[in-house]
């Protein structure tokens, strides 16, 4: 593979140019500060946040307060659009990492999923109105919101739960006097409405005695109308927009009815209709840097192996030994079919077998997806071991064959180098967000997939689930390349059918799983709405993947290079991502 300057050249002038304009939408143009801060909690946990003050708001200039709170899995930058949105309105707002997640101290789930620690911190800012503060929180975020709400019931004005409810997961119950002035929003297709309002399907919430409660009526609620009033802190409003439980992040919808309802229960802001919104730009921002990130790997991997260092790496392809027409597509719909439909049930094997959050293994989800990726990868081995060994070594194939060994030995320098040129290239690819961090105070993500900097804690978690991750990749590489692989496909033509194989499996799970309840109806696999949400954030990772394979096996000619940059890249995306449940 060819190294060509103008690839570098679009990779970083998307990295640019989509750092400056979230950053530019981010700040409203300059408008408003935003700035990271870091304050002590209960039993001296640490939480971080960013906190967006707009211009011209001082101790003598106080502007009411919002804090805005994330899901679980999620971290302070999933409400960015929120956040925008109050901000360039007047609002001060304080969006925090929960506990466990983003930058702030584990584990997750302590000190009321931080709600807290953030109410009790932005109660001692004094260019916060503290008579006008409001709380937001998405799903387990409402819940943080909520508990925040039980502890200090008289310092905030007004609440809205997007994806969320009162008494749920430990959380207080709704009456018809608390919280004060609740906006409930909950998706017309939310995956959980069953754990949230113990309904299956999200429509059917308006009828339940735990909605009715709240809005102190024993009829049906109507979406839209207020309950109760506003002066007395008993006013309630429910709404739902046509989306999922993570499209409420990416819904201008959502995001309109949160302004109104903080226009209507708190003094001092702008009075910017709420049909007026940015954040998509902001989004769009970060999507070319993302995409200008996974430019970059060709042009990485390609001008780091012509150096001394690695050039000894650099081989022609091995002669293919791959499958030929029918026999193609079977094994072609084994190896997409195969991580999909093992996803569901080796995910859960973990938490059967009892295994906690320990120092070694720090974060659940982390640890059920390498749990599946063993198992998956052990079964693809097998399956091509059989292959090899019963039919295709007559045909003269070889390990070598498969990119495994080098003249028909496993040269575990040569192994060793290209764990060297997969960190190096990694080492890149990291390098740009930092920069792309120091610069613009944004990272690489779009909704709800991100790549974001890793703490030094999370550093270290990543290293110990690094191991799993390269034996599946490389087996992955292994059966990609030396089964299913063609000599007369193009870069093109092979990255498309290798973005089909390793995403058309997980494609095909989604559409299962999202068109009844969409249709109106829950999930196929009702008892999966959290997984069938992180599937969703398989189909970036596969696509980035899918880059890597094309690109270091037609540099090196074995599986181990790529199978060592996307062990790296999966491990650092998933980890940084993920709540860490071990209290270290």
């Amino acid at each position: 593979m060819k190294y060509y300057p103008i690839v570098l050249i679009l990779a970083v002038a998307l990295i640019l140019s989509g750092g400056f304009l979230a950053n530019q939408i981010q700040t409203n143009g300059g408008t408003v500060k935003v700035s990271h801060v870091r304050f002590a909690g209960n039993d001296g946990i640490i939480t971080h946040a960013r906190l967006y003050v707009p211009n011209g708001v001082s101790n003598t200039n106080p502007a009411p307060g919002i804090i805005a709170t994330h899901g679980y899995i999620n971290s302070n930058e999933t409400q960015a659009a929120f956040a925008i949105e109050f901000a360039r309105r007047g609002y001060v707002v304080l969006v925090p990492d929960q506990t466990g997640h983003g930058y702030s101290d584990p584990a997750a789930f302590t000190n009321g999923f931080g709600g807290i620690d953030t109410l009790a911190y932005i109660k001692t800012l004094p260019f916060v109105d503290q008579n006008n503060i409001g709380l937001e929180g998405h799903s387990m975020g409402g819940w943080a919101s909520l508990v925040a709400a039980g502890i200090y019931p008289n310092d905030y004005q007004s609440i809205v739960i997007l994806g969320s409810s009162p008494g749920t997961y430990g959380t207080p119950k709704g009456t018809a006097d608390w919280p004060r002035n609740i906006a409930v929003i909950f998706s017309k297709y939310d995956e959980f409405s069953s754990l949230m309002w113990g309904v299956d399907i999200a429509t059917e919430i308006t009828k339940t005695d735990k909605l009715k409660t709240l809005f102190n009526s024993s009829e049906t609620i109507i979406a839209g109308k207020l309950y109760g009033n506003i002066a007395d802190g008993t006013a309630r409003i429910f709404y739902q927009p046509a989306v999922t439980h993570p499209g409420i992040h990416f819904s201008s919808v959502a995001i309109g009815h949160a302004i109104d309802w903080f226009d209507q229960t708190l003094a001092g802001a702008h009075p910017i209709p709420s049909a007026k919104q940015v954040w998509l730009w902001k989004e769009l921002g970060t999507l070319l840097a993302l995409i200008g990130m996974v430019v970059l790997i060709a042009p990485a991997l390609s001008r780091l192996a012509q150096t001394s260092v690695f050039n000894s790496l650099k081989d022609t392809t091995p002669k293919l030994y791959s499958l030929t027409g029918r026999s193609w597509w079977v094994a072609a719909l084994i190896f997409t079919a195969l991580p999909a439909l093992t996803l569901f049930p080796f995910k859960g094997i973990s938490e059967t077998l009892g295994w906690q959050a320990s120092a070694f293994f720090a974060q659940n989800i982390s640890t059920q997806i390498i749990v599946w990726a063993l198992l998956t990868g052990l079964i693809s081995m097998s399956l091509f071991l059989l292959w090899h060994y019963l039919l295709n070594r007559k045909t003269g194939a070889s390990f070598a064959s498969y990119g495994l060994t080098w003249q028909g030995r496993a040269d575990m320098s040569s192994i060793a180098h290209s764990f060297l040129l997969a960190f190096a290239v990694v080492s890149v690819l990291y390098t740009s967000l930092v920069l792309t961090d120091y610069l613009f105070d944004v990272d690489y993500r779009i909704w709800v997939f991100a790549i974001k900097l890793l703490s030094p804690l999370q550093m270290g978690i990543a290293l110990l689930y690094l191991l799993p991750f390269s034996l599946f990749f490389i087996i992955v590489a292994t059966v990609l390349h030396g089964q299913l692989r063609r000599d007369n496909w193009s870069f093109s033509q092979e990255l498309w059918a290798n973005w089909l194989l390793l995403n058309f499996g997980y494609l095909l799970l989604l559409t299962a799983q999202y068109t009844p309840l969409l249709m109106g109806k829950t999930l196929l696999i009702a008892s999966e709405p959290l997984w069938s949400i992180i599937a969703l954030q398989f189909v970036p990772l596969m696509t980035i993947a899918a880059v890597v394979f094309t690109s270091a096996y037609r540099v090196t000619g074995r599986v181990y290079t790529g199978g060592f940059i996307n062990a790296m890249i999966i491990t650092w995306v998933i980890v940084a991502s993920q709540a860490t449940h071990y209290a270290f």
